[in-house]
């Protein structure tokens, strides 16, 4: 929850990014479900959909010439090809949100953060999650059994790489345990939604507070 109350908020850009498999899609979920006013940014993207997954909730799936379209257009504030499939988080709805003292969550890898931090750093917390070890994360990958033998092999083989982006980072957890590694991701929100520069409303509030 968000307790800074009545004082007008600035928004803040809370980023989880981590090698696939090592569990920043579950600590997303889990996260939402505890904040009320947090909500997982809407990425675009040229791949197809998986089983289950809904257009304009999940992603919103587009193609490729409509893309780079938006591409062109400046409509993203970041976007990346991971592969061989594009991905972009589209600027307005974000700006928006940010406006209005909600915050958002963004699920990318470290070329994505990159590329906020470039377009927008004082909204952006970012947060890396490593798994315990490279035999952890291999299981995690073999467990979800969504991906072929050489989707997890090219997973694995581009892990070392992603990890090594981790000093990018404001923040680092370890998933050992889902349940506490959301803790330590939520007290981390909690933390940065007291800095003074995001409550924009704290010079009237302490204004009235002076003349009471």
């Amino acid at each position: 929850m968000d307790d800074t109350g009545d004082i007008q908020r600035r928004g803040l850009m809370l980023v989880l990014s981590s090698p696939s498999g090592a569990g920043k899609t579950t600590i997303s979920r889990d996260l939402l479900t505890r904040e009320d006013n947090l909500s997982m940014s809407i990425s675009v993207t040229t791949r197809p959909p998986r089983p289950g997954e809904v257009d304009g909730i999940d992603y919103r799936f587009v193609a490729e010439d409509d893309f780079a379209g938006m591409v062109g257009a400046g409509q993203f504030l970041e976007h990346a090809t991971v592969f061989d499939n594009c991905y972009g988080t589209p600027r307005g709805p974000v700006e928006d949100a940010l406006a209005a003292g909600r915050d958002i969550l963004f699920d990318v890898d470290w070329q994505g953060t990159q590329q906020l931090a470039q377009n927008a750093r004082d909204d952006v917390v970012s947060v890396f999650i490593l798994p315990p070890s490279t035999g952890e994360l291999e299981s995690r990958l073999r467990g979800r059994a969504q991906d072929s033998e050489d989707v997890v092999r090219r997973r694995m083989s581009k892990a070392a790489d992603e990890m090594s982006h981790w000093a990018e980072y404001d923040y680092i957890v370890v998933n050992r345990d889902v349940a506490d590694s959301v803790a330590r991701v939520q007290a981390i929100l909690t933390a940065e939604r007291q800095k003074r520069d995001r409550q924009v409303g704290l010079h009237a509030f302490v204004a009235a507070l002076c003349d009471t």
